[in-house]
């Protein structure tokens, strides 16, 4: 192992816990205890904050440091980064130029051997039919919410054409491009969704709080939920239909729905929605001949949906 790669391990082996052995750093890189010394003294030289801890099993520790160090990464990990430079305009969050700029300066100190695996992967984020379109979101205003939710500080904001709102900020998320601020909402005493290219900050910021668990204790699942109209990760209304179509031709419209080959002419697809008329209406776009598998909702649903579009003629 050379002198730099063992100076990449170890680096990486410090960022991997808070406390190290000496002697366990020693064993993990087939070294001496003296070795380990001068590697950790030669990566202080670099600007890294590495603390000595006492004891008798005494080792390091990395800090954080006040200016920006050298960034030392094995091949892995620098193409980890290039990738996510690349896609990061997609996110919308102000930050494309800062990316583009960033992997540029990136590229330039790659070795050779990584700029032509980097250049080989070209990546173009293209939209699925009926996606919404990502947003320019200000990075200032994630950078605020996520001080508020990192403090515990009341968040105040005006939103769009409403009224200024008071929430306990909680969690930022991002759906299809979209970034949101999941909130409770001190004037309506319940949780909130907010769109964050909406928001504008107020300042200064409200007072302390003790944060509250999200329902069901998962993010995730929580934003998918209320993204559902429901309280739990799962929509409200499901059904079964059999469609005379091959399973081949419907897969790529299915959404979230499971799909299930009966022969080489016909499936059954499964799927949710927020009411059982919109689950009728969603069945409807594969124009083919259908019949309801269960439960009897959806098959009223259907009868529901012919009168009605009886009516239109």
């Amino acid at each position: 192992m050379t002198t730099t790669s063992r100076l990449l391990t170890l680096l990486s082996l410090l960022q991997t816990r808070r406390d190290w052995p000496g002697s366990l750093l020693a064993s993990r890189l087939g070294i001496s205890d003296r070795t380990v010394r001068r590697d950790v003294d030669r990566l202080r030289e670099m600007g890294y904050r590495i603390e000595a801890t006492m004891g008798p099993d005494g080792g390091y520790h990395l800090d954080s440091g006040a200016e920006l160090p050298p960034l030392l990464f094995d091949d892995d990990q620098a193409l980890a980064v290039a990738v996510a430079l690349r896609t990061a305009p997609a996110l919308g969050a102000g930050i494309g130029e800062a990316a583009i700029r960033a992997l540029a300066t990136m590229r330039q100190v790659m070795p050779s051997r990584l700029r032509h695996r980097l250049d080989t992967l070209e990546v173009t984020t293209v939209a699925r039919p009926g996606e919404v379109a990502s947003l320019d979101i200000s990075l200032d205003v994630l950078v605020t919410l996520a001080q508020t939710i990192r403090d515990r500080v009341t968040l105040r904001f005006d939103y769009g054409t409403d009224s200024p709102r008071r929430v306990e900020p909680h969690h930022l998320a991002v759906s299809d491009g979209r970034w949101y601020l999941v909130a409770w909402d001190l004037d309506r005493d319940d949780w909130r969704i907010y769109r964050v290219d909406r928001i504008r900050p107020r300042i200064p910021h409200g007072a302390p709080f003790t944060p509250r668990a999200v329902p069901g204790g998962d993010i995730d699942a929580f934003v998918s939920a209320r993204f559902k109209g429901a309280d739990a990760n799962a929509w409200p209304c499901r059904g079964t239909v059999l469609l005379h179509l091959p399973a081949r031709d419907v897969l790529p419209f299915a959404g979230d729905g499971t799909v299930t080959a009966v022969d080489e002419q016909s499936c059954t697809l499964e799927a949710g929605s927020w009411s059982w008329g919109a689950l009728a209406a969603s069945f409807g776009r594969f124009e083919a001949e259908m019949e309801v598998v269960g439960p009897p909702e959806l098959a009223e649903a259907f009868r529901v949906q012919a009168e009605r579009f009886a009516r239109v003629g």
